[in-house]
């Protein structure tokens, strides 16, 4: 990919690791990308327990207040007519992010019962990079053929594999290493994480 989006859907489903789908919101909005925004009803329970953030209709909860200018559209999970279910109004990129095993089966199949579902065929019928974020594991042999399915139709496979190169010395300067290669991926500039320079042995 070689343009920069302007405009990205962010699909969170109900996968552990909400706070990847907290990041990679958070990340986005900094960098300037509108987003179009749905939290699916488990990804919402999951966000209360594992980061005791409460989502109603206020996205300043995941944004915080130094971020209030932003352009953040939150959307139903059952609004199959918003605008990111379709290719003219989608934007430029998806990203499903942390994606559920249900998730991840049901648009590796064309299931597109859900706004998040709706929005990968989208992205996967036009052309449009859509990075899928597992994060589970072990996988067996079905999420495996789930996962090449996707690949082989186009999308990016990234796991919640955060790598220890940069000697991380938190769980956050962890996922802000995976949130920042969920951003290069597609060619979004971000100032966390510096780009790796090599090493000398």
């Amino acid at each position: 990919m070689t343009s920069i989006p302007q405009r990205v859907f962010l699909g969170v489903t109900g996968a552990s690791g909400a706070v990847y789908g907290l990041r990679t919101l958070q990340m986005l909005v900094d960098a300037e990308v509108e987003v179009g925004l749905c939290y699916t009803s488990a990804a919402r329970r999951v966000l209360y327990e594992e980061c005791g953030i409460v989502l109603d209709e206020d996205v300043r909860a995941l944004l915080g207040t130094d971020r209030s200018s932003a352009k953040v559209e939150l959307f139903p999970e059952g609004d199959i007519g918003a605008k990111p279910a379709s290719g003219s109004s989608i934007g430029d990129a998806a990203i499903i992010a942390p994606c559920s095993l249900a998730t991840l089966s049901a648009v590796s199949v064309g299931g597109a019962d859900s706004l998040v579902e709706r929005a990968a065929q989208v992205a996967l019928k036009e052309g449009i990079p859509l990075v899928v974020v597992p994060r589970e594991t072990p996988l067996g042999r079905i999420h495996l053929d789930h996962l090449s399915r996707l690949a082989w139709a186009g999308a990016t496979i990234l796991p919640a594999s955060p790598g220890f190169y940069q000697q991380p010395q938190s769980i956050a300067d962890l996922v802000d290493q995976l949130c920042s290669k969920i951003l290069g991926t597609l060619n979004i500039s971000q100032s966390v994480i510096q780009p790796w320079r090599g090493s000398h042995p």
